[in-house]
């Protein structure tokens, strides 16, 4: 019998169950494979906002990554929500220190209801000490504005971003549209200097909540799959245009995706 692959997702907690580690599961059990979870902290929201944020305590987090190392070794790891410097440290040598592989990161500095979600020193903990351990890390256009002080607005505007943040950092950066006049239109660019643009299909929908944290899972699945970076955002890219196009609409605010919805 074949081992089941599984990823890691480490990240903050949704109590509303759309973004966050939640989603992280959902889409990774979705797609096939075994998820497990390191939580760096709480939050009390749901689609309107984010009302309340706990983190977890530094060596706990630790020692959540570190027993799933030490069993059920995952394939790939996707981080999320990293709200303190502290944290983003001690996530960093635990990755060191497990020899983890296939590592996405992505950037959650903003919710999609506009609340901050990270510190000023967090934002450069990531950048300085996080990032250039990554695969590929997943900023969307503001994101990717606040890491490195690029306007990004046009097409051009993105390609040039994605190529100078990934020689800067030294590995792969996907800077995702839908936040400019490109729409839905992602580029992948690498340090070598090549470029790779994914074309997708813009949904009429205000139910976006957890977009990115659903991207950045399934891409991580993708890799823990065997798949190159390109197939892993493309199937990707192909999961969430259906989990967006399902029309689930739930809440006041910007509602969830429908995770499942492949499975209906």
């Amino acid at each position: 019998m074949s081992k089941l692959k599984s990823v890691l997702t480490i990240a903050g907690s949704d109590s509303s169950g759309g973004a966050g580690i939640q989603a992280d599961i959902k889409t990774i059990q979705s797609m096939g494979l075994f998820a497990q979870s390191a939580i760096t902290a709480l939050t009390a929201q749901n689609t309107t906002g984010v009302y309340g944020v706990h983190d977890v305590p530094t060596d706990f987090v630790t020692q959540q990554i570190d027993v799933v190392f030490d069993d059920i070794r995952p394939d790939a790891v996707k981080i999320g929500m990293v709200s303190s410097a502290e944290i983003v440290a001690s996530i960093v040598d635990a990755l060191k220190r497990n020899d983890a592989r296939n590592i996405v990161v992505d950037p959650v500095m903003v919710a999609t209801s506009g609340s901050e979600l990270a510190s000023n020193s967090a934002i450069a903990a990531l950048r300085d000490k996080l990032i250039p351990l990554a695969t590929v890390i997943t900023p969307n256009m503001p994101e990717a504005e606040a890491l490195f002080g690029s306007h990004i607005e046009a097409r051009d505007e993105q390609e040039r971003a994605a190529l100078e943040i990934a020689r800067a950092v030294g590995v792969a950066v996907l800077v995702k549209g839908g936040h400019g006049e490109n729409d839905a239109n992602d580029v992948l660019a690498r340090p070598d200097g090549s470029t790779v643009w994914f074309e997708g299909e813009r949904v009429d929908t205000a139910n976006t909540h957890g977009t990115g944290c659903t991207l950045s899972s399934a891409i991580a699945c993708g890799l823990a799959l065997g798949k190159t970076l390109e197939d892993a955002v493309r199937d990707a890219k192909a999961y969430i245009t259906g989990a967006l196009s399902a029309g689930l609409d739930l809440g006041k605010g910007s509602g969830p995706l429908d995770h499942m919805w492949q499975h209906r």
